[in-house]
């Protein structure tokens, strides 16, 4: 992608707020501590920022936070992404962080 085709108005880094970070973090600490999750990464993009969640370090990530954002003056979007999917889509991080509960864990006896 080519950063001539993006307005130079849309070519700010949009990156997660203290409090959306802090919600992010908080259930994947739960997650790492369970097990399941072991690694993360976050990017910066012209537009949106991704936290990305991976099970092994080496491997493609399990989920993806992505918050987008189009035009300066709109809200941003927050999408959950399973590998191709898109799980879920809202306007706060709480609601993309309450669709993790209820996605299916892992369970070990």
């Amino acid at each position: 992608m080519s950063r001539v085709s993006i307005p130079k108005k849309l070519r700010r880094q949009l990156y997660f707020s203290r409090p959306e970070l802090s919600q992010i973090l908080a259930a994947y600490s739960a997650r790492v501590a369970a097990g399941e999750w072991r690694d993360y990464a976050i990017d910066h993009l012209a537009g949106s920022a991704t936290f990305s969640i991976f099970r092994h370090t080496h491997e493609n990530p399990l989920f993806v936070i992505e918050k987008k954002q189009r035009h300066p003056k709109e809200a941003p979007q927050f999408i959950l992404r399973d590998r191709n999917r898109v799980l879920c889509r809202s306007g706060t991080v709480g609601d993309i962080i309450g669709h993790f509960n209820k996605l299916p864990r892992l369970v070990t006896g």
